[in-house]
């Protein structure tokens, strides 16, 4: 029961569900993410943590930067494979949604920690 209530938590949340969206789109590190979702260092890395934590996304270091990506089928638990199977259909009518995944495909991590 543990894990079916990280992952229902963690994919509770507003914040946490643009994120998992943001991340079917490509790999993104922390700066990319507060740039797009306009909030701040911290938070975003507190929803991070509670994904990583639900088995939904997963961390890798690249140089000065840590990548984030949706965690891969045989990584996660059986309800963080269900919830990431139904959301890639999920929301894609969603206008808010779509503005977001427009923002995505163009932000760049060299450049957003400058803006």
């Amino acid at each position: 029961m543990r894990d079916y209530l990280r992952v229902m938590k963690a994919a509770a949340d507003g914040t946490r569900v643009k994120i998992l969206k943001m991340l079917q789109q490509k790999n993104l590190c922390v700066c990319e993410m507060q740039s797009v979702l306009g909030i701040s260092q911290p938070s975003v890395s507190r929803h991070l943590r509670l994904l990583e934590d639900a088995d939904l996304v997963r961390s890798e270091k690249d140089g000065m930067w840590t990548n984030f990506r949706l965690a891969k089928l045989d990584e996660s638990n059986i309800y963080s494979r269900v919830v990431l199977n139904h959301l890639k259909k999920w929301l894609e009518d969603d206008q808010t949604i779509q503005e977001l995944l427009d923002q995505v495909r163009v932000v760049d991590r060299v450049t957003c920690g400058r803006q």
